[in-house]
């Protein structure tokens, strides 16, 4: 598939916007809307840090992200965001899995709405994969994956898992999947699309 004459990406569930505000990586130009008109996948999810949608922000959130089309997520950071979490209805989980008892413990809360729930940045939060529930998925994305020894690393858990690629966008010119994609192809991951 095809826009502007751009080929689309399957999806790309993990973008970031405006309202993460803590995050000093996002850029203003990085709105709900802005996203949404370069329509870079197929399917698109936006995954702010939850720590920064309390409510009322989270409504607002939450209605700006529909009315556009979009999937609905945030990325939860570990096992003390977890109960917030499954209180808001997402469709599926970014979730920050850190080598700690609990947040093991926490994906499998997640697991228990029945909504997807991904695996982010396993490499950077040292996440070990063999206490994951096999029902999660794997992110591989454009941020961080380049700076691990991803072959050495990933190439165990390919048959374990199912895996998504993600960008990790904080910015407009993150809205690719190139680098992820050829580690994806290199590990001959079979991208597992959600929606």
């Amino acid at each position: 598939m095809k826009k502007n004459g751009h080929r689309l990406f399957p999806q790309d569930l993990h973008i970031h916007t405006t309202y993460s505000t803590g995050d000093s990586s996002v850029t203003p130009q990085q709105t709900i809307e802005f996203i949404a008109q370069v329509g870079h996948a197929r399917i698109i999810g936006i995954s702010d840090h939850l720590e920064y949608l309390d409510d009322p922000i989270f409504s607002r959130y939450a209605e700006r992200i529909r009315a556009q089309g979009l999937r609905l997520s945030a990325e939860v950071n570990g096992a003390p965001w977890v109960d917030r979490a499954r209180e808001l209805g997402l469709e599926y989980y970014i979730y920050q899995c850190f080598d700690r008892d609990a947040d093991y413990k926490g994906a499998e809360l997640l697991l228990q709405t029945g909504n997807p729930v991904i695996i982010a940045h396993p490499l950077l939060l040292d996440t070990n994969l063999d206490k994951v529930p096999p029902e999660c998925y794997i992110e591989v994305n454009n941020r961080y994956v380049w700076r691990f020894d991803w072959r050495l690393r990933l190439q165990p858990y390919v048959k374990r898992f199912s895996f998504v690629i993600g960008s990790d966008a904080h910015t407009p010119n993150w809205l690719a999947q190139h680098v992820a994609r050829y580690v994806a192809e290199e590990l001959g991951i079979n991208e597992s699309v959600l929606f």
